[in-house]
């Protein structure tokens, strides 16, 4: 069976493995290696790629699953938590940055249509970009990294309608009203689609899918989910990556959208990069060397006019002109949706291949200078802005807006020092109780949704999914957590959670259950701090309890189980710490004498109703009674006249033989 693609898919795949491991060590975004792979290897390059409609039909269906995955994020909860910054900042970024670019365009005698449209494209910044420089520069919870998040969130959600309106700003509509009318009615309907589907089918098919072992029947349904959206929002005349929005919408209010996410990740990354490798492949590197100084000349621009418009709508905002700087030199490159945007646009007249040619050029030049500008922007804010803006005309400003202090805190309470359960079994709820009763937050994870809900019902956060997949760990904030216990049974599994865990974070502290010792080094060597085998623990317990029938005294006990758990971990992690004991260290106490609790149920007897004296314990059975427990309260001040009654408690020393022969006297 030939298959004509296979061969150039090595080739994609095989140069990209190379130019992103080179791009790793510059610290350039892998969205440009992908870029530069499509230049290459593509049409306008070395033409090593000749099935180029293929790669493009794989960077659609990249596209879709990228739609899903940011409709799986779009949580209306974080939404709301966001929400001023979302929406009042958002529609104010892309209000004056279409409203700039498109007048401006409109002014040097660009038609309307395509004047907005190219609005729409620099008016999008790349959130794959900047939200991976803020997390690796640890700038996600600074001021500048929530308001650029928040924005970032507003411009993926209106990609959505920028595609809707497409086909009328290129002026494909005879009658608008009717056409607007007519879209809104396929919203509506859509609309509905989700809220039965959400509330009705979606979580119950879910939740049947994720019983049992494997991922298999939990994948084929997840992406059956996304394909089958997809296709009815095609047959509707709307886009596939529109239904694919909408059926992450739909995962996104159950409990396992970040199992789903975790997922769904891995497939999105590769098709995606198929993605950008196809827009490599449309770029003309002979327009680079044309107008070097033009595409030069655009950058700058593009980057005053997006940093200001940012400015402004984050100052709008009551934050401080020094976040508002940081917040647009966050915000100032295109973005990877504008290359999404920019291919219909194309196909329906709104951008000339000159004009394609030019916005890939200023794309790809102000995507590769966003790490450095991150990287430098507090000195670039210091001494290229506020530098020039004198103190007091930076007070009134400030004041103009009344900036609020409390805004440069959190906009949400954050995960940290917290503890991570990983499994929410017998031992997951001792620990979670033990947790809550000292006042330590904690964050309980496991795929059992019946668990969760028992977790929830305690007001406990908590995630459905599999511990190993590294999006629900990423949710669960594991590299601020203080400890991560791992209480699943299964050995493989852990062994897999505790690996992942410490990809994710070198310092935080792993505890992990298992039910043999045998299974312990395997999860040391995954990166445990602590591992608690059941069998030995339950042969310590035993033993704890066979020395105490035997009057062992409490302290021996505890320092035979100290010496006995340190000499075994310690083999376990290889130090060892064992140490010879004494025949004095072993030596127990008489072995004819015992200490019992027996319960006193006769109504009437030669014991009860007498006096302890006129019982003769002591010379009947060779038994002491050394308290008595009555009503609640104890007697430890015991004589002969102490009166025995039903329903006491005796506490007795004796031989073995005497005790029973009391036991069977109190019956």
């Amino acid at each position: 069976m030939h298959f004509p693609l296979f061969g150039e898919l090595i080739v994609i795949l095989g140069l990209a493995a190379g130019i992103l491991l080179l791009f790793r060590r510059f610290k350039l975004p892998g969205i440009l290696g992908f870029i530069l792979t499509g230049m290459i290897a593509g049409p306008h390059g070395l033409g090593w790629v000749k099935e180029v409609k293929e790669v493009e039909a794989m960077a659609e269906i990249g596209v879709v699953f990228l739609l899903f995955v940011i409709g799986m994020e779009f949580s209306l909860k974080k939404l709301a938590s966001l929400g001023r910054t979302v929406f009042i900042g958002g529609m104010l970024q892309a209000g004056l940055t279409i409203a700039v670019v498109g007048g401006v365009l409109h002014l040097f005698g660009m038609n309307t249509g395509s004047a907005v449209f190219i609005g729409f494209l620099v008016t999008l910044s790349s959130t794959a970009i900047v939200l991976r420089l803020l997390q690796e520069q640890g700038k996600m919870d600074a001021p500048h990294g929530r308001v650029a998040t928040a924005i970032l969130i507003f411009q993926d959600i209106i990609v959505v309608p920028m595609m809707l309106v497409t086909p009328m700003l290129a002026g494909q509509s005879e009658d608008i009203t009717s056409d607007l009318l007519w879209l809104l009615g396929k919203m509506l309907l859509l609309l509905v689609a989700v809220f039965i589907s959400g509330r009705y089918i979606v979580p119950r098919l879910l939740r049947q899918a994720i019983k049992g072992k494997g991922n298999e029947l939990f994948i084929i349904t997840i992406v059956v989910i996304c394909f089958a959206a997809a296709f009815a929002t095609q047959a509707l005349g709307l886009s596939l990556a529109l239904g694919a929005f909408f059926a992450g919408l739909i995962i996104s209010e159950t409990d396992h959208a970040y199992h789903a996410t975790g997922i769904v990740l891995p497939f999105h990354e590769l098709f995606m990069s198929f993605f950008f490798v196809s827009i490599g492949m449309l770029v003309d590197l002979g327009q680079f060397f044309e107008h070097p100084f033009l595409i030069v000349g655009l950058t700058l621009l593009m980057t005053l006019l997006k940093v200001g418009a940012a400015m402004i709508a984050v100052w709008v905002l009551r934050y401080p002109l020094r976040t508002a700087l940081m917040s647009g030199l966050a915000l100032f490159q295109l973005g990877e949706f504008g290359f999404i945007l920019a291919i219909p646009g194309l196909e329906h007249g709104l951008l000339s291949r000159e004009h394609y040619q030019l916005f890939l050029g200023v794309a790809i030049l102000s995507m590769g200078v966003t790490p450095f500008m991150l990287e430098y922007a507090d000195t670039i804010v210091r001494r290229a802005f506020l530098q020039f803006v004198p103190k007091g005309v930076a007070r009134r400003m400030n004041s103009l807006v009344k900036v609020r202090k409390e805004q440069e805190r959190s906009l949400g309470k954050q995960l940290r020092d917290h503890v991570v359960i990983i499994g929410y079994g017998l031992t997951g709820r001792n620990v979670a109780n033990a947790a809550i009763n000292s006042g330590i937050q904690c964050l309980i994870l496991d795929e059992d949704p019946d668990l969760a809900k028992k977790a929830q019902a305690l007001g406990l956060k908590t995630l459905v999914g599999d511990a190993a997949n590294a999006h629900l760990l990423e949710s669960a904030h594991v590299e601020r957590a203080r400890v991560v216990v791992v209480a699943v049974s299964d050995a493989q599994a852990a062994k897999r959670i505790v690996a992942n865990v410490r990809a994710h974070s070198s310092t935080t502290h792993i505890i992990a259950r298992i039910r043999y010792v045998r299974e312990g080094q395997g999860l040391f060597e995954a990166g445990a701090h602590e591992v608690i085998p059941e069998e030995f623990e339950t042969s310590i317990q035993i033993f704890h309890r066979l020395l105490r029938r035997y009057l062992v005294p409490e302290d021996r006990i505890k320092e035979l189980v100290a010496t006995c758990r340190s000499d075994h971990y310690g083999q376990m992690t290889g130090r060892v710490l064992n140490r010879p004991r004494t025949s004095k260290e072993m030596e127990l106490p008489p072995q004819d004498m015992e200490i019992v609790t027996l319960p006193v149920t006769l109504g009437r007897g030669k014991v009860v109703g007498n006096t302890i004296g006129e019982a003769g314990i002591r010379e009947r059975f060779g038994v002491t009674v050394l308290a008595i427990r009555r009503d609640g309260r104890y007697i430890t001040n015991v004589s002969g006249s102490v009166r025995i009654l039903t329903d006491d408690i005796l506490y007795l020393l004796g031989t073995p033989e005497g005790l029973a022969r009391l036991d069977k006297t109190l019956r």
